[in-house]
């Protein structure tokens, strides 16, 4: 039987961080370690590099996931690893695991197979502390909004118009709808309030687009935690909030040095779901490796509609990033998915399903062709694929002059993706991307959503109630126009309906709720039934997790 995720990241034969790090020539004195094999590179010799010059951008995205996996992390560290073995400096940027996804239904995240980052354990539990930083700083500002409105509201804070939450990093459907300051006047003002996952959290996307600890700084004050009476916005500066948050970011905010099995160098740092949030790992990290290295591969979340797009039109665009090519993560099993196939009956060869699930990929592809940017698909190859199902896709592909490789990373490590890796690196030395997001900055809020949901989503339009509207003009009217959108919807298809697989049409995009985060500077537009706060399944992940004897933990991935 072939070893497990975890028994191949127990057996990995890890270096010494330091000696990981010299691959960057980062020196020793410019690390804080945790243990032997994770570190944090300190803000200071991270702008000591801002003269360097940049190396290449590469994204890893996807086709729309399915419960079958498409393997964008895998991809991602595979395509690393084997952009080093065919003599490229290459590293990689991922974003940190969520505690909630690990204990639900999702395990770790950290790649799999013989295509991971390792401590993997490590990785996916509390790693350096970020995630709990995080959730610290945005529950300070929860805390002393609510202290504010106690002794006096001098700002004026109506109560009904507090849009700042509470977060927690587990998913807790209870969580979702509470009232806060219960038990008499000593206990503050009673009102309806919520949590979402740290995730989710603003200062989640804060920390993920500063460019810097000023930066950081900077947005913290201009978070909106509500509006007076009459309207006026409130941030966290008037509650002169923003210096103790940034203080218990400032550690945070240093991104995190770990390694591949083949002790090829990695940065995982910040972790905004890409559902709910805007799904990609921290500027300060993508820009530190761009300095370290000649290439840098990262991923952003779930399928191109919601990653590629978000990593696009929000982190490209707010952080100057110019991305050089896409890689597009293909499975059979996904296609056969999307094709009709129920998962059950997805070990069957079933070359119909998936030709018809290649519209999904299609339109995938001709999205991302809309932003300017270069593609290659990648098929990461399962072993119960089929040669012939294999050779569908990659007909269709070469059919349409879209370059197409198969990849075995997860079954093989770097050595399995380097066919890949030499058509990238070919593509970064021929040809010349020409990025350009999908709407511009000037345009109505309302105008920016339609757009994303007409030419990524294929709807036919957007419904939205009286209410949204008029939030999105108040918002235009605050000063806030010129912000992009951070659509949060469902992974699971181009609609905002999980059940409507394939390329869909003839539908809408409900959007039931606006939220504005003035310090990540986008307009969250909520879609459908999608949560903010994710609940448990029936049987969560964590009723099979648990340390053994021998104190190792198991049942986690």
């Amino acid at each position: 039987m072939a070893p497990t995720d975890i028994e191949i990241a127990r057996e990995a034969n890890l270096a010494p961080i330091t000696k990981i790090a010299s691959k960057l020539q980062i020196p020793e004195d410019a690390l804080e370690l945790y243990g032997n094999n994770k570190a944090k590179i300190s803000n200071e010799y991270i702008t000591s590099l801002q003269s360097e010059p940049d190396g290449k951008l590469v994204l890893v995205t996807a086709i729309t996931p399915t419960p079958a996996g498409e393997g964008k992390t895998t991809m991602t560290v595979g395509l690393g690893d084997a952009l080093n073995r065919i003599g490229r400096r290459a590293g990689i940027c991922l974003r940190e695991p969520s505690l909630g996804p690990c204990f639900g239904m999702k395990g770790g995240a950290a790649g799999g197979g013989y295509a991971q980052v390792v401590p993997m354990e490590d990785i996916n539990l509390h790693f350096t502390g970020d995630m709990h930083a995080i959730g610290v700083a945005h529950n300070l500002l929860s805390a002393m909004v609510d202290n504010h409105i106690y002794w006096g509201n001098k700002e004026e804070i109506d109560v009904r118009r507090v849009q700042w939450r509470r977060v927690v990093d587990m998913n807790d459907r209870a969580l979702r709808d509470v009232v806060s300051s219960l038990g008499g006047v000593a206990n503050g003002f009673p009102r309806q309030t919520g949590f979402d996952i740290t995730v989710a959290s603003e200062i989640m996307a804060i920390f993920c687009l500063a460019e810097n600890l000023t930066d950081l700084t900077s947005r913290l004050e201009n978070i909106v935690i509500g509006f007076t009476s009459d309207k006026r916005p409130v941030r966290a500066g008037q509650l002169e909030a923003h210096g103790a948050m940034a203080v218990l970011l400032k550690n945070a905010i240093a991104p995190n040095l770990v390694q591949t099995l083949e002790n090829n160098p990695a940065f995982v740092h910040g972790g905004p779901f890409a559902n709910i949030a805007h799904g990609c790992n921290s500027v300060i990290a993508t820009k530190a490796m761009l300095k370290m290295s000649d290439i840098v591969v990262t991923e952003a979340g779930f399928g191109a509609d919601l990653g590629a797009e978000k990593f696009f039109d929000i982190k490209c665009r707010k952080a100057g990033l110019k991305p050089d090519v896409a890689v597009l993560v293909a499975t059979t099993r996904a296609l056969k998915m999307h094709g009709g196939v129920a998962r059950a009956d997805l070990d069957a060869e079933n070359l119909d399903a998936v030709k018809q699930g290649l519209a999904n990929l299609d339109q995938h592809d001709e999205n991302i062709a809309k932003f300017g940017v270069p593609r290659v698909v990648g098929i990461n190859r399962f072993t119960g694929d089929t040669d012939a199902e294999i050779k569908i896709i990659v007909d269709h592909c070469e059919a349409k002059g879209l370059p197409v490789r198969i990849c075995t990373h997860w079954a093989n490590g770097g050595e399995g993706a380097e066919e890949l890796a030499k058509q990238v690196a070919d593509m970064l030395d021929n040809t010349t991307a020409n990025f350009k997001p999908l709407y511009s900055s000037d345009k109505p809020l309302l105008e920016k959503i339609e757009t994303i949901a007409k030419e990524i989503y294929r709807a036919d339009g957007v419904k939205v109630d009286k209410k949204v509207i008029n939030q999105l003009q108040d918002f235009e009217d605050a000063g806030f126009r010129d912000f992009p959108i951070c659509i949060a919807k469902t992974q699971y298809s181009f609609s905002s309906d999980p059940s409507f697989l394939g390329a869909p049409s003839g539908f809408t995009i409900p959007i039931r709720e606006v939220r504005l985060s003035a310090g990540a500077e986008f307009v969250v537009a909520i879609s459908g039934d999608i949560m903010t706060m994710p609940g448990l399944p029936s049987k969560p992940a964590a009723q099979g997790i648990f340390v053994n004897d021998e104190g190792q933990v198991e049942g986690l991935f």
